[in-house]
């Protein structure tokens, strides 16, 4: 069974970084997109980022420049390079796989738990 799990949260201070990495096993892993999304409390869950199999990028206004989304096909793994963090990066991230590169659900769609990110001083 395809279960996502995500690593890497923690606190950091404003202007610091971070790097969530997320693996997933089965075979449809290394030909499916995966993203990350967020849920700040209080808020909806929103695309933060979102990687094709073969590399096509999609990054949510509010994070361009500053977050990178990565994968390796041949590890199951997907990662996401966080910079600049900002107290409004505060956030539970989560690991999908299966929406498309804008977030729609066609029926695939597997979830991590999530990991907490908490931007602070």
């Amino acid at each position: 069974q395809v279960q996502p799990v995500e690593s890497g949260g923690g606190l950091v201070q404003p202007g610091g970084s971070l790097r969530l990495s997320c693996v997933a096993s089965g075979t449809i892993v290394s030909e499916s997109t995966m993203g990350w999304y967020r849920q700040a409390p209080g808020k909806q869950r929103e695309l933060v980022a979102a990687i094709t199999n073969i590399g096509r990028t999609n990054y949510a206004d509010s994070v361009k420049g500053r977050f990178t989304i990565s994968r390796d096909n041949a590890k199951n793994t997907m990662s996401l390079q966080m910079n600049s963090l900002s107290p409004e990066d505060t956030a539970v991230y989560y690991c999908n796989l299966g929406r498309t590169l804008s977030g729609v659900n066609y029926g695939m769609d597997y979830w991590g738990k999530g990991t907490l990110v908490t931007v602070s001083s």
